[in-house]
């Protein structure tokens, strides 16, 4: 089940964040992501955040601006490729006629998913942070 982000959920979301990035961009070193983990805790509560709930726990989420450009969708590694990221998506598609993201050209996993959920690529481009190559691509709801 989705729902919104509680402030109780931080800790568990944070883990999900760090355990994610790690595992699918292993072209990124691993302290790439520890030296951002305080920024992004401060921030995430301040994003639109939903979560992807069972009866085991939280299996992922996804954060958003107010204007639809989507951080991230996360999703336990162990329980991808199970619907939960398009019901992520999903949830976002309902809230925005336009969506917005960025994904790196090395995960090629997480852009066949945005490519088969309706998204196209805008531009390439050099993330500054990582110096890695990514796409930025949109979605946009049919008429």
């Amino acid at each position: 089940m989705v729902r919104k982000f509680e402030p109780e959920d931080l800790d568990r979301v944070m883990a999900l964040w760090l355990d994610t990035n790690i595992q699918a961009h292993g072209f990124i070193p691993r302290e790439y992501w520890l030296s951002n983990f305080d920024m992004v805790r401060d921030v995430l509560p301040k994003a639109q955040v939903f979560v992807y709930e069972d009866p085991q726990g939280i299996q992922g989420f996804v954060g958003l601006d107010h204007d639809g450009a989507i951080a991230g969708i996360f999703v336990r590694e162990d329980k991808q490729s199970r619907g939960i990221g398009k019901a992520l998506l999903d949830t976002c598609k309902r809230l925005y006629p336009t969506l917005s993201l960025n994904v790196y050209l090395k995960n090629q996993r997480a852009i066949d998913f945005y490519l088969r959920e309706g998204f196209v690529v805008k531009k390439v481009q050099i993330d500054k942070n990582t110096a890695e190559m990514e796409y930025s691509m949109v979605w946009k709801k049919q008429a």
